[in-house]
């Protein structure tokens, strides 16, 4: 039984479907998530690349399933709920986290970039929480937690698409926290800075941008994955209840100049 003193930060007995869990954040979630009691259930393009986090899962008494869904494609994404779902019979959270990005200056971005990003970030962000939100509706609440990015908040020299798309998932959180509040559906918002990834290793490796990533940030380091896991399962516990339209930047003070 809870403890009405004591704020319950654990998922146990809470199914949790992350969307691009194969590496970076998504993986280290997966494994936070686990970690903290709940079930798995992985959408990502190839289910061989989650494997290990399956087996950890089940090893560990958790149910896990890793399921095959390209967030730009609504028929796929329509599929892996389905199957995800009847697999475990509900799903109480869901971390919309994949994302992709392309650096070029506005004058240079092409249309296949423009469309690509939209597609991946906004519209697939999008069409996940529908598809998941209309079973949170019939089982009565759930939460969504939605990996955006300080680029929603501020301008980043040569991701001006990304930053649009962030700025419009942090909006698009708000919108859905207000229309699913009468549903007991919390919606929210998670903003990093950057983060030791294997995506952004090569970057942050290098002595001058890393410096430069650096300057920006008052707390004086570039993040790790779990400065987001944290934060994610926060949201998606019991003691953010009365939580939701919020976005949690986790980006060491970066907005603050």
């Amino acid at each position: 039984m809870a403890d009405p003193h004591q704020p319950d930060f654990g998922l146990a007995g809470k199914t949790v479907l992350i969307t691009g869990a194969s590496r970076g954040i998504g993986r280290a979630i997966a494994e936070g998530c686990w970690r903290s009691g709940a079930d798995l259930l992985l959408g990502v393009r190839d289910k061989a690349s989650v494997a290990d986090i399956v087996a950890g899962a089940q090893a560990a008494g958790r149910r896990a399933l890793a399921l095959r869904m390209d967030v730009g494609t609504l028929a796929e994404i329509r599929n892996a709920v389905a199957e995800g779902h009847k697999a475990m019979g509900r799903i109480d959270v869901l971390v919309n986290n994949v994302g992709i990005g392309t650096e070029a200056p506005p004058e240079d971005v092409t249309e296949e970039d423009f469309d690509q990003t939209v597609n991946v970030n906004l519209k697939g962000t999008f069409f996940v929480s529908q598809t998941v939100g209309r079973l949170m509706i019939a089982q009565g609440g759930g939460r969504i937690v939605n990996i955006s990015s300080q680029a929603g908040t501020v301008a980043l020299h040569k991701e001006s698409i990304y930053c649009m798309t962030k700025a419009a998932i942090n909006h698009l959180t708000r919108c859905l926290a207000f229309e699913w509040a009468r549903h007991k559906i919390n919606v929210n918002s998670v903003g990093p800075t950057f983060i030791w990834t294997d995506g952004t290793r090569p970057y942050l490796s290098e002595a001058k941008y890393h410096d430069a990533t650096l300057n920006h940030i008052p707390l004086g380091r570039i993040g790790d994955p779990i400065d987001v896991v944290g934060a994610v399962i926060f949201l998606a516990s019991p003691a953010a209840g009365l939580i939701t339209g919020a976005n949690l930047l986790i980006d060491g003070g970066w907005s603050l100049g």
